[in-house]
Parts: structure tokens; sequence; C-alpha cells
């Protein structure tokens, strides 16, 4: 029996309202970090009279992506705005994206404030992108017990790329890096072998073969090097003036830490996942509020990271497909088809959706959902399917108690079909399986037998017999019957 009440109005309404309140909210953070107006700045001197010797420092200790890529042109954004004598970027990566390299070096080639990367802490490496970015700077200094290289191109997963793409790839990055060595000054040959030969070189190596400019122990003995050094800029040579210079340290915004924690494949598959499952959750069992809520927000927050990834439409197709596969189970309940369908899609989505086309890129930390976080999530989810399918199944099974004054009462009443459910639905023990109503509430019942050639929607009937919440009904002359609509 199903009350006909504006609860199952509201059920969509509320996923829909806690879905828009999120989407304001990330749009503010959006905004505000556009204009500048949560931007992380700390310095020794943050004044307006900002003196013309200031030094802006970046640190970056991580993979290359469309964030830190981001996060590095806000920096030379920010230099420009103070009339900064010069950008520091403190660099250690193990390499990254070959699309967010570019958007780093061609930042640096067109920036009118000398930019210095500088290879540091001791035992930090500039590896595959951070060849070009560092090669792609005025001045390339590194610290000692660091080393530079090993740029050649592979899939996006990390895997070597078939011969006819490998070749073009790598022709196409040897290329992308002779091009900066020649603008820079820099070794063209040293710097093309790190493409060809994945060759790798130390501090001292790398400034012996003409591709660092020097080495300096730490950030300070660094500053104190530079004072003075020459650098081209626009085809001006400047000389830096670095004396009582004051740094202004760079930090990343709210949003673009939370940006870069969700752009890890893993983490934003695991938030579409149980995004989905949430709002399905709050749909099939409404009024809990919790589910819905944390639910929309996990899909936001999911697809925002998959956003700032190389991913696959094949991925979210099969993703967006699991999920309505989900919704499916819950509207057939005890079916577990559709359940276990929406989980190997799942499965499958996760594996299409990032790396798994191979596409080009610079090795570094491969951006692939990791294959132990598929089978678990996969395991976790049939799992829970096939428990909720059996036990809707049982449910099915349980008589409710049916009162025998509600009973008595609704035999001999009269309504109406307000939709037949054959041959979509079930077929009753009686006949055809329809949906009555009775006393303006909803219910489930058959016709019985010799009545199925007046079955029609809108058909007059009277309830004959009364079995748990299904109604065993006969059809009856308009003239006799009573119109509940």
């Amino acid at each position: 029996m199903a009350d006909f009440s504006l609860d199952k109005f509201a059920r969509p309404a509320r996923v829909l309202l806690a879905a828009l309140v999120a989407l304001v909210g990330l749009w503010g953070l959006a905004t505000n970090s556009g204009t500048g107006g949560d931007r992380p700045v700390s310095a020794q001197s943050t004044s307006s009279d900002t003196p013309q010797n200031n030094v802006v420092l970046i640190r970056l200790d991580g993979a290359i992506d469309g964030v830190t890529a981001r996060f590095i042109v806000r920096g030379l954004r920010i230099a420009e705005e103070q009339d900064s004598e010069l950008v520091v970027l403190m660099l250690d990566t193990p390499g990254g994206l070959l699309d967010a390299t570019r958007d780093i070096v061609a930042s640096f080639l067109l920036s009118p404030v000398p930019v210095v990367v500088y290879v540091a802490p001791e035992g930090a490496q500039a590896a595959s992108a951070g060849t070009f970015i560092g090669a792609a700077a005025n001045v390339l200094a590194m610290a000692p017990t660091t080393n530079i290289g090993a740029a050649s191109v592979v899939s996006s997963d990390g895997s070597d790329l078939p011969d006819t793409l490998s070749r073009k790839a790598m022709q196409d990055a040897a290329a992308f890096i002779r091009s900066i060595a020649e603008t820079r000054g820099r070794n063209i040959s040293a710097l093309e072998d790190t493409v060809l030969l994945a060759t790798a070189y130390s501090a001292t190596e790398a400034v012996e073969l003409n591709i660092a400019d020097l080495i300096a122990v730490d950030y300070a003995s660094l500053l104190e090097q530079l004072d003075g050094y020459e650098v081209v800029v626009s085809g001006e040579t400047l000389v830096l003036d670095l004396s009582g210079a004051d740094t202004t340290t760079v930090d990343m915004t709210l949003l673009e830490r939370l940006l870069a924690f969700i752009a890890n494949p893993n983490v934003a598959f695991l938030l579409v996942s149980l995004g989905g499952l949430g709002v399905i959750v709050e749909l099939w069992n409404p009024g809990m509020w919790v589910p819905g809520t944390l639910g929309v927000l996990f899909l936001i927050l999911g697809w925002a990271g998959i956003g700032q990834l190389p991913f696959s439409w094949a991925g979210v197709s099969l993703i967006i497909l699991s999920l309505l596969l989900f919704y499916l189970e819950t509207t057939a309940p005890g079916i577990g088809y559709f359940g276990v369908a929406g989980t190997i899609t799942l499965v499958l989505g996760g594996l299409f959706l990032v790396g798994f086309f191979g596409s080009p890129g610079i090795p570094g930390d491969a951006p692939v959902v990791n294959r132990w976080l598929l089978a678990t999530t996969g395991v976790s989810v049939g799992v829970f399917v096939l428990w909720f399918a059996f036990e809707l199944r049982k449910a099915r099974r349980i008589k409710l108690y049916q009162s025998p004054m509600v009973s008595t009462s609704l035999v001999g009443a009269t309504g109406v079909i307000s939709a037949i459910l054959s041959p979509a639905g079930p077929t009753g023990p009686s006949g055809p399986s329809i949906e009555v109503l009775v006393n303006g509430e909803h219910w489930t019942g058959e016709i019985e037998p010799g009545g199925a050639d007046s079955l029609a929607e809108g058909s007059n009937v009277e309830v004959v017999r009364v079995d748990g919440n299904h109604l065993t009904v006969k059809p009856v002359q308009p003239e006799t019957g009573v119109n509940n609509e």
C-alpha cells in the first residue's frame, strides 16, 4: 500500500537542494581564489611599500599536474604585480603531465620577472618533467646530491608506448627540449639525451655540461651567489640586485590544496563511487539527509578531481552508467541483476578512467587508479549489492499484518484502476496485476478470473477480497461504481 502524498516529490528536491548548496560553495571558493582574495602569501615584508629587490619564493614538492601548473603561474603573476626582482622555484619532482609541463615552460619564457629554478633540498630531483622546467628557467641552480634528467616519454600509466607512437612522442619531446635549450643557451645535445636516452645527471655533471648554472648549498647561499648575476629577460640583460632582499613565500590556497588532494586518481574514484552510492541510498530511503548531502558533496569533489586529470570519456560514461544501474536495483528490489551489472561497470569505469588508453606523458607519479583499489571496491560493492538483494527478496516473502477491521471495510468498496502493471508488472495468482485507487489510497491488486476482458485504465472495480496488501477486484458497471479520483 502506498500513500499518495507530496513525499515522493520532496525526495529529489532535497538532493537537488544539496547539490545547489555545494555548487555555490565551490563557486565562491573558486571566485575568491581567482581574484586573489584568499591568496596565502607569507613574507618578511608584506606592506604596500614592498621593496624593489623583493624575491618571490615558490616551493613545489610533488608531481607536475594541472593544479601545480596553475599554482606556479599564480606565483609568477604575484611577482609581476609586486615588481619583484626575482622568482625562485624550489623544485623537487619525480615528473608529471606533459601538458602541464608545457604550460609552466611557456609561463617561464614569457615572464617579465627573472625565474630561477633551484633543485633543492639535498637529495631532491628534477626528473622527467622537472628537466624541461629547470632548463626553461633563466637560471638553473642545484643543491649538492641532487639530480636532473631521465625525461623519456611513456604512456600516462608509466608503461612503454607502442613503437610508432613512441617515436612520434619522443621526437616531439626532443624537439621541445632542444628549443628550450636554444632559447636559454644550454647544452642542446646533453639535454636531448635526457629524452632520447633517458640520461640523468648529478648536480656537478649538470654544471660541467652547461645544463645547470651553479650549485648552492642552501637558499641563503643561492641569493648570495645570484647578487650581481646577469640574466637575459625579453632580450634585455639585467643585473640582479639582491642585497638586503626580502623574501615573499607564496603558498597554495585552500582551494588549490583541496584540488591537489582530490586530483589523485584513487581519491577521485573513491569520492565518485561513495558519492553515487550515498545519493542512491538517500533516494531509496528519503529523509535521512546525511547520505544524500554527503553523496552530492563527494560527487562534486570527485568530478572536480577527475577534471584535473587526463581522463577518458569512456571511463566517465561507465561510472555514470554504473550509478544508474545501482538506482535501477533499488526500483526492482530482490532481482540482483542491476546491482551485479552496476558493480562490474563501476570497476571497468575506474579501469578506463585515467591512463588506460596510453596517452603520452612524462614519467612521474602515474595518474592511474590503483588496481588493488579497483578490486577492493568491486568486491565490497558486490557483496553489499548481493546482501541488499537477498534481504529485499526475503522481505517480499513476509506477509504483512492487516487489521481485520481494515479488511472488512475494504471488501465491497469501489474504486478505479489507476494503472495497469501487466505485461510490465508481475502477474498475480488471480489475474493480471493492476494498481487500484480505493478510498484515496493506491493498492496493488488483481482482476478476478473472468474479468480480464473489461480490464482498462480508469475502469470502475469492486473489492471482493483482501490478502495482506493486495486486493482482488471485479469490474462493475459505470452506473454502479463510484469514482474515487
